[in-house]
């Protein structure tokens, strides 16, 4: 008996072990292959700028004849005179690495912004002055070149090959320690970033702190599909949610900064939003997708293609647009002057238009305005919860509009949208149709013929920006 429990347990075993062996390869894989042959060309960038300030080294309560002059001038910074303004040096670190064997490193825009002096250290102890062939601080990009040959230089990979969970590990000078290398898995792919536009980041967990930015991402083959940019945090440190620049962009940006030593962007003069599931009712589209237009720049290369307020865009250049964070990358990276077809959804039907794709030019801030309410009585509330008045023709006038109803008070469900006190309502769309505003009457009349608890979607200016908002509302329709 004793013999044949042995027997079972000898077996039992033989069938499980080679099952956990080849979850323990699997789940926990080996880095030290892929640090040893790609680690060397990673490398340590180190940037001095010098900072002059107005603030000038204090005066000495003696003459320069008096033993005591010279006495606490040995205290002060070598070469600062009393009464004159002061520099220093100030000092930052980072990371990139070589993508050619002739010397040219990429790194982040933002690790080299304003340097004076960069510096360049290899996994070797070798160090070399870079200079700057260029910077995109729009993709947080920049090429470096050192004078050297015979370097090491990383392999490329395809981002777009990458699986969400797959392994990724990071190689970089995180605090200033050299060639540190954190692994983690890619959290997500296309990420967009608040005022980050146009850069799809990769989402990981890898363990990225300051001194990583610049470095190299890689994926088990041992090839960058990333530069690592930055961290969320709200502590200043690693919180396990890390973002880096795919490298098919930056390859992309590296191309035109070594070619033309800036990149050269589309544009095509629109305001967009996102398409809500809301929205999509009210416009009639099958799905939420797409780029909701909410202004179109006056002269602009929209206004003359014959784009509208309203339009949603569907496609642009045979690529579909999924969602409006994806129309400023695909137009961004049309060639400027080129004339481009685009798909439009308009009052319930699609249609297609050709555009002549603009140069995209340094951002200007414009001075925005606030509507002014008139002195009218204050009209009692409307189904969706909003006090109106109409515009005085002095208002008109100031925001160049024919009609519209300013937003006098919020209440109930409205009081926690997107509207707030002062906004302008200069269309009211409901079934695909728009219908301008001249009279709170009218928009009475409009509303009462809505179901209870339907979607309204609303055309808002605010300032020199209009939106579109959804409301419900309440109540019930008039029969």
């Amino acid at each position: 008996m004793r013999s044949l429990m042995r027997f079972f347990a000898i077996a039992l075993f033989s069938c499980v072990s080679p099952l956990v062996a080849a979850q323990g390869v699997k789940g926990l894989p080996d880095f030290t292959e892929l640090v040893e042959r790609q680690g060397p060309a990673v490398v340590n960038v180190s940037t001095t700028q010098v900072v002059r300030t107005n603030r000038a080294t204090p005066q000495l309560p003696f003459d320069e004849d008096d033993p005591m002059f010279d006495f606490f001038r040995r205290f002060m910074p070598p070469g600062a005179r009393p009464g004159t303004p002061r520099e220093f040096e100030s000092r930052s670190l980072g990371s990139g690495f070589l993508i050619s064997s002739d010397g040219y490193i990429l790194t982040n825009a933002h690790v080299v912004d304003a340097a004076d002096e960069i510096s360049i250290k290899l996994s070797d102890k070798r160090e070399f002055k870079a200079k700057v062939i260029g910077a995109d601080k729009r993709t947080d990009v920049a090429l470096l070149k050192i004078e050297a040959s015979g370097l090491p230089a990383v392999k490329l990979g395809d981002p777009n090959q990458m699986k969400v969970g797959e392994w990724v590990v990071a190689i970089g000078s995180p605090f200033g320690f050299d060639s540190t290398v954190t692994a983690g898995i890619v959290s997500a792919k296309g990420r967009s970033l608040p005022q980050e536009n146009f850069v799809p980041f990769i989402q990981t967990d890898v363990a990225i702190n300051p001194g990583n930015s610049g470095g190299p991402l890689f994926n088990m083959k041992g090839e960058v599909v990333g530069i690592n940019s930055q961290i969320y945090s709200r502590s200043g440190g690693f919180m396990g949610i890390s973002f880096a620049i795919p490298i098919d962009v930056a390859m992309d940006v590296q191309n035109q900064l070594r070619q033309y030593g800036k990149v050269s962007r589309g544009r095509i003069g629109v305001v967009i939003q996102e398409v809500t599931k809301e929205l999509a009712d009210s416009f009639g589209l099958a799905r939420a997708g797409g780029a909701l237009v909410n202004a179109v720049e006056p002269g602009g290369p929209a206004d003359k293609a014959g784009l509208q307020a309203g339009d949603v865009i569907l496609r642009f250049d045979g690529k579909q647009v999924l969602n409006s964070a994806d129309l400023p990358r695909i137009v961004g990276n049309a060639k400027p002057g080129s004339r481009i077809p685009l798909q439009v959804w308009r009052k319930g039907s699609s249609r297609d238009l050709v555009i002549t794709v603009a140069e995209m030019q340094e951002e200007t801030k414009g001075a925005r305005k606030d509507s002014r309410r008139g002195s009218k009585p204050e009209p009692a509330v409307n189904r969706l919860g909003l006090v109106l008045s109409e515009l005085t023709a002095e208002q008109k006038r100031e925001l160049k509009v024919t009609g519209g109803l300013v937003i006098d008070e919020l209440r109930g469900s409205a009081s926690r949208s997107d509207l707030r006190q002062g906004d302008v309502v200069l269309a009211v769309i409901e079934r695909g149709v728009t219908t301008e505003l001249r009279s709170v009457e009218q928009f009475n009349r409009i509303l009462a013929q809505v179901e209870k608890n339907a979607n309204v979607t609303l055309l808002v200016r605010r300032g020199d920006i209009q939106t579109f908002v959804t409301l419900k509302a309440n109540g019930a329709a008039k029969e």
